[in-house]
């Protein structure tokens, strides 16, 4: 193994997260001493079928064309669920356990949970998946109500259409746990929105890709440059201003996300870990640099290019081009 972790691979340097087969080894790992008698066919469906869908092979969809949320940030945050709904049920007495089959199909909500930026192929107004930025997960919910029914789980697309909304920002939390009855719906609810939030932090090239993807994906999404009572608002003039405003935002995001509204369910990692949180600590390593680069506004401290796992040969060209297009239009209508 190599001793510098890799920029496709885990925050432990031994599973590479831009491959669903690798991704998918390590979870029947953990799942097949967890629930010995669970049939893991309907988890194997389901990646086969994220693997061609993301590469545009299924009909009706093109395949992932944001390079912020591409095939390897989908995979980060399936691994990591999957470690903490592990995590979680070795150390519950039976009756708080999720059992096999509410494990299998929050796994598969977090696989799937930002397919909402997958574009359709009927959606011809749209010229990229960032373009739903603000309704992905919606989307992502309504593709679960017609996808789980396929593998099986008709009886819990009212579970996974509700839990997928712990990912985003469109329905407030409480309102989401007002329509969920049973409380260990809930708890996979808050593991799929912490994997969602520390597996990306903890990305090795998180912050590269904050100031070159994520902010490309928020000016399409209407995120950076929003239209307020008709006039044009700057929220992000650019990626090393959304990069300053990072150090708020993931305070924000541990204080309220991981520790009050998720109850700290990270925690739950360190069973499997001798009592160590790996995810944590390279959140805090990622944050710690960049404060160190915001002391110094050495940007050049912001050197790699890692690759991006999406459906065409060069998406960040493409979405460049659509970038500062819009950005075009909105100064020349604002």
């Amino acid at each position: 193994m190599s001793s510098t972790r890799r920029s496709d691979f885990d925050v432990t340097n031994t599973v590479q997260v831009s491959s669903p087969e690798a991704v998918y080894a390590a979870v029947e790992a953990l799942y097949r001493p967890t629930w010995p008698a669970l049939s893991l066919e309907p988890l194997v469906r389901a990646f086969e079928h994220f693997t061609r869908l993301f590469a545009g092979e299924v009909p009706g969809y093109h395949g992932v064309d944001t390079v912020y949320h591409d095939r390897q940030h989908t995979l980060d945050i399936t691994l990591a669920l999957a470690r903490l709904i592990v995590g979680y049920e070795r150390q519950q007495p039976e009756a708080s356990r999720l059992g096999g089959a509410r494990a299998v199909v929050g796994l598969i909500t977090g696989l799937f949970h930002d397919v909402g930026y997958l574009r359709r192929t009927d959606d011809t107004a749209s010229m990229n998946g960032a373009e739903f930025t603000r309704t992905h997960v919606s989307r992502g919910a309504r593709f679960l109500e017609e996808y789980l029914p396929v593998l099986g789980f008709s009886g819990w697309v009212p579970m996974a259409s509700e839990i997928i909304h712990f990912t985003g920002y469109e329905v407030p939390f409480a309102r989401i746990e007002a329509q969920l009855a049973e409380p260990r719906d809930i708890k996979v609810g808050h593991l799929l929105g912490t994997a969602d939030m520390i597996a990306q932090i903890a990305d090795r090239c998180y912050l590269e890709k904050c100031r070159d993807r994520l902010y490309a994906e928020f000016v399409l999404g209407g995120v950076a440059l929003p239209f307020t009572e008709g006039s044009l608002q700057v929220k992000y003039a650019s990626g090393l201003d959304l990069l300053r405003q990072t150090p708020e935002f993931l305070q924000e995001v541990r204080e309220n996300r991981l520790e009050r509204d998720f109850g700290s369910a990270y925690r739950y990692l360190e069973i499997l870990y001798g009592g160590r949180n790996p995810y944590m600590e390279a959140v805090e390593r990622n944050v710690e640099y960049l404060r160190q680069v915001l002391r110094s506004e050495n940007w050049q401290l912001l050197r790699r290019r890692p690759p991006i796992f999406a459906a065409s040969a060069d998406p960040m060209a493409t979405m460049r081009g659509l970038m500062l297009g819009h950005i075009k239009r909105a100064w020349s209508s604002g």
